[in-house]
């Protein structure tokens, strides 16, 4: 099995970029460095013997759960079976996205709001499947601060990558429940570890993801902690997807097959991690054995209802238009975007197999 292979720098920058909405300066060639064979995995020469295709998958992050389906049909041969042999890397300075859509890397984990500016910038990149069925962000903060919702922001300091995104969710929020956005203090975030951030009273808050770091400091750490969901406040703020999967358009037009079984193995690996959360950890702690298990334990159990309620991978249409209708209208993307093109489902299981499917269409 091939294991994950660095790219660069894994610091804080890699995290922040979570949650930019600044556009890619260029879509240009780069080189795919630091992706060989990893202990135990099968090299390029053995590969073509076996008659397998490389694919490879670039990672948005240093392995998590949110990659239990990856890692789990990876470890239980289910791309070998599709006829691949995988790949994964984790990133670098060079986003996923970048390396797609250069034609370096065939599939990357991504966010939405990554590939929009992407695409604006030229990048013909498309999301193909959704990880997560709604967004699990959620603002953190401990109990003692009193914040429970968002109008309890006034006077307080907000850790903020610094992003235009953040700043219009964040204000958004709190002018929805009646307060003032304008009294909301953004303190840059020095590090992602918001244990120190908070217990050492560098912010207030800070904008986390449930599935790891409020089970980190909730149930693994022990601080008593609140938290402000996203999902609860949809009628304010849009949903959107993150993580997503993404290729290339030129992927999709001239080997449509390789994204089909690609899908069918990664579909039937989060099926198995939604249905199997001890094995879905087991099998990502044998790839990143310096992830602590009692964290990947409980994000594993948290995470198994919420990669999907019917078909894994399934996008939907209004959720796509929502969210870039947010950003069109907080001035964050041109007027005009072509969301329809942002996106695809007929390459999921169950999909219509037709060798030039639409972008911008769901299942049946």
């Amino acid at each position: 099995m091939k294991h994950s292979q660095s790219l660069g720098a894994r610091d804080f920058r890699t995290r922040s970029l979570l949650v930019r909405t600044t556009a890619l300066a260029a879509v240009v060639p780069v080189a795919l460095t630091g992706c060989g064979t990893g202990s135990g995995g099968q090299g390029g020469d053995a590969a073509s013997d076996a008659g397998l295709r490389e694919v490879t998958v670039v990672l948005d992050w240093t392995p998590n759960t949110n990659h239990s389906g990856l890692y789990l049909a990876q470890a239980e041969g289910w791309f070998a079976d599709e006829g691949f042999d995988v790949n994964i890397v984790e990133p670098g300075e060079t986003s996923g996205l970048q390396l797609v859509a250069a034609g370096q890397a065939d599939f990357a984990y991504s966010v939405a709001e990554g590939l929009v500016p992407a695409r604006a910038a030229g990048a013909d990149v498309v999301s193909v499947a959704t990880v997560i069925e709604h967004n699990t962000s959620s603002l953190i903060s401990l109990s003692d601060d009193g914040i429970t919702r968002p109008r309890d922001l006034e006077g307080k300091r907000y850790g903020s990558y610094e992003s235009d995104l953040e700043k219009a969710l964040i204000s958004k929020l709190v002018e929805c429940d009646g307060g003032d956005p304008a009294q909301v203090e953004f303190t840059p975030l020095v590090s992602d570890d918001f244990r120190i951030g908070l217990t050492e009273d560098q912010f207030d808050t800070a904008w986390v993801f449930d599935a790891w770091d409020t089970i980190r400091l909730g149930e693994v750490d022990g601080l008593d902690v609140d938290t402000i969901a996203f999902r609860d406040h949809f009628d304010c703020v849009p949903d959107w997807y993150t993580p997503l999967v993404a290729t290339s358009r030129a992927l999709l037009d001239e080997d449509p097959d390789v994204a089909r079984g690609f899908l069918a193995a990664l579909s039937r690996g989060y099926e198995e991690a939604a249905a199997d959360p001890d094995r879905a950890a087991e099998v990502l702690l044998e790839a990143a054995p310096e992830l602590d298990p009692e964290l990947v334990s409980a994000s594993a159990e948290w995470l198994g209802p919420q990669y999907a309620s019917g078909d894994w991978g399934t996008q939907r249409a209004e959720v796509w238009d929502g969210f870039v209708a947010f950003l069109e209208e907080e001035g964050l993307t041109e007027p005009g975007f072509d969301t329809d093109a942002a996106w695809t489902d007929q390459y999921l299981p169950g999909a219509d197999a037709q060798d030039s499917a639409e972008p911008g269409e769901s299942q049946p």
